[in-house]
């Protein structure tokens, strides 16, 4: 019963701990920056973006979906057609093509951004 409580604290202390520096550290570059007479327009984000990160986001969650279902489909076919081990080919092919999904997701994404 203890070790559960341990471990609940330490996640969750991490994840205060990991907050809290991204904070202060973001803090004290702005005010350093401001001390120097910086541009204030460096803390909104740019209009040069290549694509809005929605997009970006339901582009790579969609054919992420789209490779799992692929890889379903053809986990299925080896084991039924080619006898392969169901327990060697779905997670075999679902992550192949899972992967094979991101990756074109990846190269999307890239080409979005080089056109902009």
């Amino acid at each position: 019963m203890g070790s559960e409580v341990i471990v609940i604290l330490t996640i969750f202390s991490a994840l205060f701990g990991v907050c809290y520096l991204y904070f202060s550290t973001r803090n004290k570059e702005r005010m350093a920056l401001i001390e120097k007479g910086a541009d204030a327009s460096i803390f909104t984000r740019s209009p040069q973006r290549a694509a809005p990160v929605w997009r970006i986001l339901t582009l790579n969650f969609a054919l992420l979906l789209m490779g799992i279902g692929a890889g379903v489909m053809v986990g299925g076919i080896l084991h039924h057609l080619l006898r392969v081990d169901y327990e060697i080919a779905m997670p075999g092919s679902i992550f192949l093509l899972a992967g094979t999904g991101l990756l074109i997701a990846f190269f999307i994404v890239k080409k979005m951004s080089q056109e902009q």
